[in-house]
């Protein structure tokens, strides 16, 4: 069993074990970002030499600074680099080494990619290839560790039955059901059915993502546990026959089957639930003779905590693996690293204790006022969070771009306490001192969502997140607004005094050349503008103090305490103010004035944009309508493709579609694809943000 004990503050990483040697000499890691650097980070206190892989869109990452040594292994495309197995094999022959670490997603869990390194020489840090070939079907996973007595959740799991046999098999399982693709994970595919009708509907879909996503379309159905919790229990297992667990995270605060935050241990079980289930997780473990580091996964009902039914093993590190090595003290990685190079685990069941309490959130690049759709971009500042109990693992830096290439999560922010409520309130507060400008992020919903009544109080269930109201707009208080007009003035001043700066003193005095709304006897303050850079037409307008007062450094880029200010390459002013950002656009007094003009004209309110603008950079896959075809407000127009997302782009207005693209076109963020122009009787809008509703989420290369 795991012991769960109070503890003192612990340390922001694992403990170091300086006793025993390395077990390798020369490690590849087949991975990019945070999970690289991690990896990267533990080899390099083992005194094992580190060899990175790098895209074309990763050459200046982190993880490769930080490498020992670094090989390109193709351009940014994920299929053309880290999904390519022979890249990842050359380049690790090629430097000599002895193992190849996978991080997670990418090929951590492919059985070929496992096969491949044995073949060429190479250890793979992970578990053997049986493992990952029951363990990666979730049919042939269910009915393995149902004969090893693990409790699963009743369905019908039969690979050979078709549609109308599903149907026909869901009576005897009971309604509601879950359909779940047999094949790939992260949520992708899976549909609820309350009745018959909604699982003829529902398995036909399933089944058209299952085979776009994971190439296979292979359906089971279970029994839907309303109100469920998620729980999963790491799992560590040697080649000696040694099988141990520690202890469990709660997982429970998902959005659309993705986890957001984490933590450990769970606030749900009592001491003999947590025995039985980390009983049942060694079980599954044994089951497939697994080595290394895993994850059971488990579904608890609200109800009945002390019932839990087997989901499914991910064959590898997990992504919120920091939490365990935060209330164990257990470095996973080194773990990792020495059971694949066969020494026997050094800890044994009663010596793993749980000590306070670990939470982690999940930092992604992202605008969730815009339904949470990827956001791409320049870095233009970054700041960790730093204090007591605070743990960050990021893979970004400045300068960084953040693509559409790959999974948008950019780093995890981790806390630990003597208990759950001094890590709620320290997670919360480094939040508000992780400064990310460039992107949008998940910051502010993350403090929103740790501050929610029921994930305070630990009332916790998969569908918490879905049920919060959305918002379709962020608050920005008074002093980031301030702090934006002043860059802004800051800006416009430094550029007029620098073009007079060469002037002739005959002109006049300076003043006359370089001060705005100066009087006799006073100086007028000036007013800024300003308005969101995704909403263009929600203008604010800011005082600021006179020209010569505004003083926030030698430029528009500064800091000051606690404000950060940068300015983007498309003039855009970014601002972290208090644990807020945003991202400020000026606008010019004539133009807002031709704003309200049409908007008076359309008979609907600023918010009613006829332009249609893509929601992120991508390519045109589909366009819906013809140039000059009438349309309604929510008709589709084009569809756009990006991370591995399809975004389709709809009318705002009721009105005669003009568009500006056609398939195949790149498109930028915010770039015009099509105008809706009104029509002259036109009805007042009853949608303001469609241009960026109806996304379909699909794969992408991470968990």
């Amino acid at each position: 069993m795991v012991t769960l004990k109070s503890s003192p503050d612990r340390a922001s990483g694992p403990k170091p074990r300086s006793s025993a040697p390395r077990p390798f000499d020369r490690v590849l890691v087949a991975n990019r970002g945070e999970i690289a650097v991690r990896v990267i980070r533990t080899l390099r206190r083992l005194g094992i030499r580190s060899i990175a892989v790098y895209s074309d869109a990763d050459a200046d990452a982190p993880h490769v600074r930080l490498a020992d040594e670094a090989v390109r292994i193709g351009p940014a495309p994920a299929t053309e680099s880290y999904l390519d197995p022979e890249r990842i094999i050359a380049a690790a022959l090629e430097t000599g080494a002895e193992a190849v670490h996978p991080g997670y997603g990418f090929l951590s869990e492919h059985a070929g990619f496992a096969r491949a390194c044995r073949d060429a020489g190479l250890v793979f840090v992970g578990p053997g290839i049986e493992a990952l070939e029951v363990m990666g079907d979730k049919i042939r996973a269910k009915h393995h560790v149902e004969r090893s007595g693990v409790p699963t959740v009743p369905g019908v799991a039969d690979p050979t039955l078709d549609d109308a046999a599903l149907l026909e098999a869901a009576g005897a399982v009971g309604f509601p059901v879950l359909v779940k693709p047999s094949a790939g994970g992260g949520g992708k595919g899976m549909q609820i059915a309350r009745d018959a009708a909604e699982l003829e509907a529902a398995l036909p879909a399933a089944r058209r993502i299952a085979l776009a996503a994971f190439g296979d379309d292979t359906l089971l159905i279970e029994r839907l546990i309303e109100r469920p919790r998620h729980i999963e229990v790491q799992v560590l297992a040697d080649a000696h026959g040694t099988v141990v667990h520690l202890g469990e995270r709660e997982c429970s605060l998902q959005r659309r089957h993705q986890k957001v935050i984490e933590e450990s241990p769970s606030p749900l079980l009592d001491a003999a639930t947590r025995a039985r289930i980390g009983q049942a997780a060694c079980d599954a473990a044994r089951s497939v003779d697994y080595l290394g580091a895993g994850t059971v996964e488990f579904l608890v009902s609200d109800v009945a905590p002390d019932e839990f039914f087997f989901i499914e093993m991910n064959t590898r590190l997990q992504v919120e693996h920091p939490v365990t090595e935060l209330v164990t003290g257990v470095d996973l990685v080194e773990q990792q690293l020495r059971i694949a190079a066969g020494e026997p685990l050094a800890l044994t069941q009663e010596q793993i204790e749980l000590r306070g309490h670990a939470i982690e959130a999940r930092v992604y690049a992202e605008t969730p006022h815009r339904g949470f759709l990827p956001s791409t971009g320049e870095v233009l500042a970054w700041r960790a969070p730093v204090g007591e109990g605070v743990r960050v693992d990021a893979g970004i830096d400045e300068g960084l771009e953040i693509t559409a290439h790959y999974d948008p999560m950019i780093a995890k922010v981790i806390a630990f306490g003597t208990d759950r409520a001094q890590a709620l309130e320290r997670l919360d507060r480094a939040l508000a001192d992780t400064v990310v400008l460039g992107v949008d992020t998940n910051i502010a919903f993350l403090r929103r969502l740790l501050a929610d009544p029921a994930v305070r109080s630990g009332d916790l269930d998969t569908g918490l997140i879905d049920r919060m109201p959305e918002v379709d707009h962020v608050e920005l208080p008074p002093a980031l607004l301030d702090a934006a007009a002043r860059a802004f003035v800051s800006e416009q001043t430094i550029g007029r005094r620098s073009s007079t700066s060469a002037a002739s003193t005959a002109a006049g005095p300076s003043t006359w050349q370089s001060a705005t709304g100066w009087r006799p006897g006073a100086v007028r303050r000036s007013a800024v503008l300003l308005a969101p850079r995704d909403h263009p037409l929600d203008v604010r307008p800011v005082v600021t103090p006179p020209d010569d007062v505004v003083s926030v450094g030698a430029d528009a880029d500064a800091d000051a305490g606690d404000t950060v200010v940068r300015v983007g390459a498309d003039g855009a002013v970014w601002v972290h103010h208090d644990g807020a950002s945003a991202a400020l656009i000026r606008i010019d007094r004539r133009t807002h004035a031709e704003q309200r003009r049409a908007a008076a004209e359309r008979g609907g309110g600023l918010a009613a944009d006829p332009e249609l603008r893509a929601p992120m950079p991508g390519t045109v896959t589909a366009v819906f309508a013809v140039d000059g075809d009438a349309v309604e407000a929510g008709d589709a127009i084009v569809a756009i493709e990006a991370m591995k997302m399809e975004h389709r782009v709809v009318a705002a207005v009721d009105g005669t579609v003009r568009l500006s693209v056609a398939v195949g076109d790149l498109v930028a963020r915010d770039q015009a694809v099509a105008r809706i122009e009104p029509r002259p009787a036109a009805s007042e809008p009853t949608s303001t943000d469609g241009p960026h509703e109806g996304a379909v989420a699909h794969p992408s290369h991470q968990e």
